[in-house]
């Protein structure tokens, strides 16, 4: 059904469909939205989930965290949170372009209201790549600066309604600028999300770029820090071995 999925799929001018090299997913990329990058790859790989598991994505952009995670991972259900109409039906498009309808639903609002939808206390996982650069003045390009910048998803709103959303012993999973680390830090453990496991992310020229956490609800203290992840070679290519390093 796939195939078929995609002969009826009509693109807009400005989109592509590209393969996400794994186990035939795609994914339309817009490219005057945002287009995601090699984080939520990384990320994909680092979660862990059990086949009942009720999940929630925070921010999914165009899905491909999620959609990912629908072949790599067994779980019950993801639910995909997305602020953002354009990116929300690009989205939906993505899911329905992989067939993958009965995993993943995505809903259109801030996450700040996701008891509407889901019960508090209620998620196993939850899991997000935020926008982590500070707020800034908006650029002409609105729906890139929303993604990329904390306008309309703060650090503490994040782990405020991650803690919330989550029963004890559920996991968080994050990827965040690595200049940020210790407000990240900060933030999980006020609210009762203690850091286990994580690693940095750096390109082929030994510069720091991400700090990736794996955090548990009410956990005990003990936090294992992995080796750094080299994304890129020396000339900025993308690493292949990406897709294998950190996969639970």
């Amino acid at each position: 059904s796939n195939s078929i999925n995609r002969c009826y799929m009509k693109l807009e001018d400005d989109e592509r469909i590209e393969d996400l090299q794994c186990q035939g997913l795609k994914i339309i990329q817009n490219k005057n939205l945002y287009t995601f990058t090699s984080d939520s790859v990384v990320l994909a790989n680092f979660i862990s989930t059990k086949k009942d598991d009720k999940c929630v994505e925070i921010g999914t952009g165009s899905g491909v965290i999620s959609i990912l995670l629908s072949k790599k991972n067994s779980f019950n259900k993801i639910t995909a949170f997305e602020i953002q109409e354009e990116m929300s039906l690009l989205a939906k498009k993505n899911i329905k372009l992989n067939s993958i309808e009965n995993k993943i639903e995505v809903i259109h609002d801030d996450i700040v209201n996701f008891e509407k939808y889901i019960q508090k206390g209620g998620v196993d996982i939850v899991f997000s790549n935020p926008p982590y650069m500070k707020e800034k003045i908006f650029g002409p390009n609105k729906v890139r600066t929303v993604a990329r910048h904390e306008s309309s998803l703060s650090l503490d709103t994040l782990c405020m309604v991650s803690g919330k959303m989550l029963k004890s012993g559920g996991k968080f999973f994050v990827v965040y600028g690595a200049g940020r680390t210790s407000e990240l830090l900060v933030e999980l453990t006020k609210n009762r999300l203690e850091p286990k496991r994580m690693f940095f992310t750096e390109n082929g020229r030994g510069k720091v770029i991400l700090c990736v956490v794996e955090a548990v609800k009410d956990g005990k203290k003990g936090i294992k820090v992995l080796p750094n992840l080299v994304t890129n070679d020396k000339d900025g290519r993308y690493l292949e071995e990406l897709h294998t390093k950190y996969v639970k």
